[in-house]
């Protein structure tokens, strides 16, 4: 089976974990710093928190700016779950905003609007969480300065973005935003195994953050209600979870950052055959800006007769082909249909949903494997 997404693992990869089993920390040890400076060093920004996924990520990043009851977090339907489940978390009212047909991101004109009505109707969000869809960067200039009019704070969910870069800088920078969350599942472009990390230039938040991601606890004499008493102490400030990463995870994503521009490389390469292969079959390709670059997380194509596009799935899959469709609108999940405002409808990531397969891309993918994967489509368009 050629699988929609792989890893990549090295002996490189396998030598660093095992130089951890070998060490005194498997745990909370030096490792964890080591990676969350090197990614923070990658994309310019000045505080890493590395936790155990990217969803406790986007929960730590949603808690640190005070979303709470009687709140609203706004995020695009086309995403996985957790982009939304974060400020569900927090006891926080949710909202989408429609799809650009043509990025697939959220719609900054539809954002504009939506803003202007939630204003009259005193229902602005508190969060709005962008979502770099496929590695796509969203138009955070645009958002940023919405979130400026606006007073909302912004929490980029970069789960698919590390490597790609806006505006000239890697995402990531925060320069828009007031934290970018990463995710490190093995179908990302590097993996920790499981893992996340929220960049951020605040110090504040990256204390707050760093706090919650271990049961709120402190040892931290400025955090403390009064004085330590002694070195062992520390407080429980507030309640908070166990979100730690591992430094045998940190030590895979430290051996994998040496490898992330090679990867980003290899997906773009694997992008432009497939827009030579496929250039001529009745199937619409991903938008790639040309003042952005795309991580290329994922290459979701859309099938132009949307009623043949369990056929032409089902038979990729029967080919061996390990297609995928990303997303399912997470506002039309059974969980969130009786808590989205009626009026949200969000008709572009529905239509794109109903057209969407997600073909194969991943660093290791071979040309026979891509030749493969661009025949059976072919033949199942047919």
């Amino acid at each position: 089976m050629i699988p929609y997404g792989r890893q990549d693992i090295t002996e490189a990869d396998i030598e660093a974990v095992v130089q951890v089993l070998r060490s005194d920390f498997l745990t909370q040890g030096p490792t964890i710093p080591a990676f969350e400076n090197a990614v923070c060093k990658y994309v310019g920004a000045k505080h890493g928190i590395a936790v155990n996924s990217a969803t406790s990520a986007l929960h730590i990043a949603c808690m640190s700016v005070g979303l709470g009851p009687g709140d609203w977090l706004w995020t695009s339907p086309n995403t996985f779950v957790a982009s939304a489940n974060c400020g569900r978390y927090c006891g926080a009212d949710i909202d989408f905003v429609d799809i650009d047909p043509l990025t697939l991101n959220m719609s900054v004109e539809l954002l504009k609007d939506k803003l202007a009505i939630a204003e009259k109707r005193g229902t602005l969000p508190k969060v709005v969480v962008p979502v770099h869809f496929a590695g796509e960067p969203c138009e955070m200039e645009a958002i940023w300065a919405l979130a400026k009019k606006y007073n909302f704070r912004v929490i980029e969910d970069a789960s698919h973005a590390i490597g790609a870069s806006y505006a000239g800088k890697p995402i990531g920078n925060c320069a828009f935003s007031d934290i970018t969350v990463f995710s490190f599942h093995p179908v990302k472009i590097i993996t920790t195994a499981e893992g996340g990390l929220a960049t951020t230039n605040c110090e504040q938040l990256a204390a707050r953050m760093s706090r919650l991601r271990t049961h709120g606890i402190t040892r931290d004499p400025a955090s403390m209600t009064h004085a330590s008493e002694g070195g062992w102490y520390y407080q429980q400030v507030e309640l908070g979870y166990n979100y730690r990463m591992t430094d045998l995870q940190a030590a895979l994503g430290l051996s994998q950052m040496s490898r992330l521009n090679q990867y980003i490389e290899m997906r773009h390469r694997l992008a432009q055959r497939y827009e030579h292969l496929l250039g001529r079959l009745p199937v619409k390709l991903p938008f790639r800006s040309s003042s952005s670059r795309s991580a290329l997380h994922l290459y979701p194509i859309q099938v132009l007769d949307q009623v043949k596009r369990k056929p032409v799935f089902d038979h990729l899959r029967t080919s061996g082909i390990g297609v995928n469709v990303h997303y399912i609108p997470v506002h039309t999940q059974p969980d969130f249909r009786l808590r989205v405002p009626k009026e949200t409808q969000c008709a572009n990531a529905v239509e794109y949903y109903q057209k969407a397969i997600s073909l194969p891309m991943y660093a290791t993918l071979s040309d026979i494997e891509q030749d493969k994967v661009a025949r059976e489509l072919e033949v199942a368009l047919v």
